[in-house]
């Protein structure tokens, strides 16, 4: 049963929908971010944990405490900003907006593969929510090295789709393909797992009248939300072409909504696997080895409730970036 109040960790590859979720989260009275772990996608380890503790210099939240994850796919011994990420988040993460803030906090010294397990170990179960909006690197390891808390982890990450094409090839989604055999051991490991994937993500959009909004809040704030998230609309009118949708997608803020509040989306239940070979790999689709197999561990969201999404979302960022002179 979930709490009033979500206690969640966010486990980002920082770049500008994971800075929207991030702000989400902050702007939510019933959510309290209690960490941040920071992986690789967008931006490597470094730069998104950097980007992470700036943008909580920005909100004045430097009492939330931020943790490097494992910074490369679990196989492979590195790890580049793939070309497309680059061109849809910028070279800094933000959309090349700059970050209002800076700071001397550094990470801290612990792991975050550390921080996930002693956090599910001490809250009782469905009070903590887990939600990664990257690779599942670190949270594949989390539960490789502690597996008396999988019965106990609630996770709602943003990855995966089974009703759309992928958007780094025709079956796979970005987060899932980098790192296919990490998600497959996620999905494989019987923990309470809500994906939300292109299946909803695509059907919520951020405009250029909500950039607006935000620039005319007349904070530094709102001008850094707003010439971010004008970037990415830029970009994916550029690079999705005839079908773009008339703004960004929200992807991570829509993780980050469900985590908090799970009635935002209709899901179905399955057990669910990764294709690692092949020309499907980095697909996510129903497990025929476990087809009957009870309980089905993974919801898959598959309709979102997206003009109350959209509403509750623009709100709590107005209102965040309106406090924060």
């Amino acid at each position: 049963m979930l709490t009033d109040t979500a206690k969640i960790i966010l486990d980002l590859d920082t770049g500008i929908d994971d800075t929207l979720a991030l702000s989400y989260v902050l702007a939510s009275p019933d959510a309290e971010l209690i960490g941040i772990t920071g992986t690789y996608g967008n931006v490597v380890v470094d730069h998104g944990v950097s980007n992470d503790l700036r943008l909580l210099a920005m909100y004045g939240r430097e009492d939330i405490p931020v943790f490097k994850g494992i910074d490369h796919p679990s196989t492979a011994e590195s790890f580049a900003v793939p070309p497309d990420s680059e061109i849809f988040h910028g070279a800094n993460g933000t959309g090349n907006a700059e970050i209002p803030a800076q700071t001397d906090r550094q990470a801290e010294s612990r792991s975050s593969v550390d921080f996930i397990i002693e956090s599910v170990r001490k809250y009782p179960k469905g009070e903590l929510t887990i939600v990664p909006t990257g690779a599942l690197t670190t949270i594949a390891a989390v539960l490789e090295q502690a597996p008396d808390i999988v019965d106990k982890i609630r996770i709602v990450l943003m990855g995966g789709s089974l009703t759309q094409p992928g958007n780094v090839g025709p079956f796979a989604e970005a987060n899932i393909n980098q790192d296919p055999e990490a998600a497959n051991a996620v999905f494989a490991s019987g923990a309470d797992i809500t994906m939300v994937g292109l299946d909803v993500t695509t059907q919520v959009l951020m405009t250029k009248d909500d950039t607006k909004a935000l620039r005319e809040t007349g904070t530094p704030v709102g001008k850094f939300l707003a010439d971010m998230t004008d970037y990415y609309i830029g970009i994916s009118e550029q690079e999705d072409g005839d079908n773009y949708q008339g703004g960004c997608n929200l992807h991570d803020p829509l993780a980050a909504a469900v985590a908090i509040d799970p009635t935002l989306v209709t899901t179905l239940a399955t057990n669910l696997m990764v294709e690692t070979e092949g020309p499907q790999r980095g697909r996510t689709i129903g497990d025929p080895s476990r087809i009957l197999q009870e309980p089905k561990t993974t919801k898959v969201a598959l309709t979102v409730e997206a003009q109350r999404f959209h509403t509750q979302f623009m709100d709590r960022l107005l209102n965040l970036a309106k406090a924060s002179k």
